[in-house]
């Protein structure tokens, strides 16, 4: 197959030397000018593995396939690293569909749909969240399903009839759950209040924290340790979007989640802890939430309200959530926390008196020491607490 006529040149014949380096692009990354030593793998297996996996055959130069997808070698190489590609120089490794992926994105810019920085960051979010699943399903999926079934079997013989098999079920797979977790996202924007606030919107933020994993990391070995993180982060993915709420990242003995309103971070909260403390496998757990204004990007969140619950959690004693005051006013509004417990007891015994119904609050909330935190001048924490009556 030859290139269009602007390119001049057999797909098969060595590509013509590219221009002088022009002037760095004012979207340029400190990653542009980068060493080119890295080269596609030349194993008979891997190559096979990548021919079934990308369905093509090798065919382009990083140069030719940016010149056939009609786009400069400069954004063709930062979409490639933001994706996650390693540099591999000019070796002949790329397919038909690097340069369908190259032209779709330059596309949507020709079109204004999108800015050359956004379609860098959807290159750059996408790679990352499919770089962690792909790593996580080799390592934690493939690697076990591919031990030989049988004696004198290699792992090479049982991986290509297994991948052929599972490739195109988990691939509907996943586009499946990304539509459906799109559905969810955008349902959040379009809801939110104004224009601003599909940006900087006002959440519940909160960290949980597994207690002393430092001295556990010196203690168990290192399946143990494994285990106990894939277990405690499985278990808060859990519990965290069955009650309404959303996981943001995990950090091994730490998970960051959020949720749209207070009621919904404290159910999740004590959900935890609760969880936690009945599993003897686990260490104890403390949890921080704040509620307040956040940014969101590339699905993270910023901001001082994050970093509130950050020091919150840091300061929680184990087995318990401490809450900032904006998150306790927002349980004491919507009717899900009395203001005080004193208040509450005289409102019972005062409604119970006039044969009324007695008030019922889900959460206890108590004022703890106000204390100084670094950055954030002093806060007055609240202890969140599940209220049986």
């Amino acid at each position: 197959m030859t290139v269009d006529d602007a390119g001049g040149a057999d797909a098969d014949a060595q590509p013509p030397q590219p221009d002088p380096a022009p002037a760095p692009s004012p979207h340029s990354t400190p990653h542009h000018v980068v060493d080119h030593t890295a080269e596609p793998t030349d194993d008979p297996l891997a190559i096979r593995l990548e021919q079934l996996i990308l369905g093509a055959d090798r065919r382009y130069t990083p140069f030719q396939a940016a010149r056939t997808a009609g786009v400069s070698m400069d954004l063709a190489s930062r979409f490639w690293r933001a994706m996650g590609f390693a540099d591999i120089g000019q070796a002949k490794a790329l397919t038909e569909a690097d340069v369908l992926a190259l032209r779709r994105l330059a596309g949507l810019v020709e079109a204004g749909l999108l800015s050359e920085p956004m379609a860098i960051q959807v290159a750059r979010s996408t790679g990352q969240t499919t770089a962690r699943l792909a790593e996580w399903q080799i390592d934690s999926f493939l690697e076990g399903l591919t031990e030989p079934p049988e004696p004198g079997m290699t792992r090479t013989e049982v991986t290509y009839p297994l991948v052929e098999l599972l490739l195109p079920e988990l691939e509907e797979f996943l586009v499946y759950v990304w539509r459906r977790q799109l559905a969810a996202a955008t349902g959040r924007v379009v809801q939110a209040a104004d224009d601003d606030e599909m940006v900087d919107r006002r959440l519940a933020v909160g960290f949980a924290d597994l207690v002393g994993f430092t001295r556990l990391t010196r203690r168990l070995e290192e399946e143990e340790l494994g285990e106990l993180v894939e277990a405690f982060e499985t278990t808060s993915a859990d519990l965290v979007a069955a009650h309404g709420g959303r996981l943001i990242k995990t950090l091994g003995d730490e998970v960051l989640f959020a949720a749209d309103d207070a009621g919904t971070a404290a159910e999740i909260a004590l959900r935890l802890i609760e969880t936690m403390t009945h599993d003897d496998t686990m260490p104890a757990l403390r949890v921080g939430i704040a509620f307040g204004t956040v940014t969101t990007r590339m699905g993270d969140v910023f901001g001082t309200t994050v970093n509130l619950a950050s020091r919150l959690t840091s300061i929680a004693p184990k087995d318990t959530v401490l809450v900032d005051g904006a998150f306790a006013e927002d349980l004491i509004r919507t009717g899900e926390a009395p203001a005080s417990e004193a208040g509450a007891a005289e409102a019972a015994a005062e409604a119970e008196k006039e044969g009324r119904e007695t008030p019922s609050y889900r959460f206890g909330l108590r004022p703890m020491w106000q204390r100084p935190v670094r950055g954030l001048g002093v806060v007055e924490p609240w202890l969140l607490a599940r209220r049986t009556t």
